[in-house]
């Protein structure tokens, strides 16, 4: 887990845990981190504002303002169901992980008898996702210079074995013809490509800011294709 991921998951945990709080013990064990990374985190999430706080003496820790936690939110099994399906057709896909993030969340509000009747309902769905995988890493590249709109530079190896390297601006991520495609402007050919994920190498985030790219610069998308806004 890269730090930013790690810093929205212990400030969810917080919240998950309410007045109860968490130790920066048990927070280092659950992340799998030292305590003064858990310190050090805790104070960087403090210094952007989010309202948490040093509870001192026996049974203290961490503790996050009431007000940032979410009120109860009731999950059907059908719709954890429908998580966990999601989750399995995007394995090793983009976003995949943050997917199961909200998975795993959707289960941790439910009651046990809940939980047992979704995977009851989970194990009566099969799934066979086809689309080759590009790697842990690169698909974490790739979506923080999709979320962040930052220059990124890609390794790519295209069908003839030719490999080159290009800075990109981002403009969609795409499953079509199933591969996953990462979509920008190259700047080494001054042009709209399409990479296919598989066929990424290596990718690097740069600290420049993309140049925002309108979607319809790629043109009209096939009948069968949609944006998850549509869906």
């Amino acid at each position: 887990m890269n730090r930013t991921d790690r810093l929205y998951a212990i400030r969810e945990e917080l919240r998950r845990a309410g007045p109860a709080g968490r130790t920066a013990e048990r927070l280092a064990a659950t992340f799998e981190v030292s305590t003064r990374t858990i310190k050090r985190d805790i104070s960087t999430l403090q210094h952007s504002g989010f309202p948490a706080w040093a509870r001192p003496g026996p049974g203290g820790g961490y503790v996050v303002d009431p007000g940032a936690t979410l009120p109860p939110v009731n999950f059907t099994e059908a719709e954890v169901a429908g998580l966990a399906a999601a989750a399995a057709v995007h394995r090793d896909q983009p976003f995949a992980e943050h997917l199961r993030g909200a998975l795993n969340k959707a289960l941790s509000v439910m009651d046990s008898g809940a939980r047992d009747r979704a995977s009851s309902l989970t194990d009566r769905i099969w799934i066979d996702a086809t689309a080759a995988p590009a790697s842990a890493k690169v698909e974490r590249s790739l979506e923080h210079a999709l979320n962040d709109m930052r220059v990124i530079t890609l390794d790519y190896v295209d069908h003839k074995g030719a490999a080159t390297t290009r800075r990109v601006d981002p403009i969609i991520l795409a499953l079509t013809r199933g591969h996953w495609y990462f979509v920008g402007h190259c700047r080494l050919t001054d042009g709209i490509r399409w990479f296919r994920t598989d066929r990424i190498i290596g990718a690097r985030l740069t600290k420049e800011r993309a140049s925002v790219i309108p979607v319809d610069a790629i043109g009209a998308p096939p009948s069968s294709a949609s944006s998850l806004t549509d869906r």
